[in-house]
């Protein structure tokens, strides 16, 4: 699981994200309100849970709070803040926030809360994921590019997927492998890089750089588009 902090303070920063990795959690860390809202665009699907300070240098964290809802309505978020008045959690949980805790606290406390929301997030997660102008319906396994529907057979839907669920990952042949085609990898066997190609024909834009990039001697990496939809 991996978790954004979104905090100004490199004391308290380090001290959650020491925490975290000891149990096993990957963190990404940005100090302003603008880096939190670049994050979860850039890294999309890559981000499972927020951690999210209201006093940033930049940006009242409410408003990241409400640009984090328009783009990831599902995405847990949990406010981190000094400020810890009734009137203050009352406006994060209204704003959209998962979960408030005040600063300071245990860090046993944060990590339940993050297990909690986590198990919630898992149970509300939204079947929409869009990507720019790149749009799949997990639920009806389908998918758009520029609003056009684009036919994908089983497997290339199968593939897709694992990809939509490893965003900015390197994954390698053998992993996709034992994901997709659920059998043991043959070395002399290209199936893998057929069945990406056959994506990169239906979901790349020509004259753009393609969003299944190719990593030399590692695998392949899907890099989801950024930006408006259109």
């Amino acid at each position: 699981m991996t978790v954004l902090i979104v905090e100004d303070d490199l004391g308290i920063s380090s001290f959650i994200r020491k925490g975290l990795q000891a149990e096993g959690y990957v963190t990404h860390e940005v100090a302003t309100g603008a880096g939190a809202i670049d994050a979860v665009k850039r890294l999309g699907q890559g981000i499972d849970l927020v951690l999210l300070d209201l006093m940033l240098p930049d940006e009242d964290g409410i408003e990241v709070l409400r640009s984090i809802r328009k783009m990831k309505p599902a995405l847990p978020v949990i406010i981190s803040s000094a400020r810890g008045e009734t009137k203050d959690k009352v406006l994060g949980l209204d704003a959209g926030a998962n979960d408030y805790i005040a600063k300071p606290f245990a860090f046993d406390e944060l990590l339940a809360r993050i297990r909690a929301a986590l198990r919630s997030g898992a149970q509300a997660s939204a079947t929409e994921i869009i990507y720019g102008n790149l749009k799949f319906d997990l639920l009806t396994k389908t998918a758009w590019r520029l609003n056009k529907r684009v036919d994908l057979s089983q497997r290339e839907w199968s593939l897709l997927e694992y990809f939509l669920r490893h965003p900015n990952q390197v994954v390698s042949r053998i992993q996709i492998m034992d994901q997709v085609w659920d059998y043991g990898f043959d070395t002399g066997s290209n199936v893998v890089d057929v069945y990406v190609g056959y994506l990169r024909r239906k979901l790349d834009i020509q004259g753009e750089e393609s969003i299944f990039r190719s990593i030399r001697g590692a695998g392949y990496r899907f890099v989801p588009p950024i930006g408006p939809a259109s």
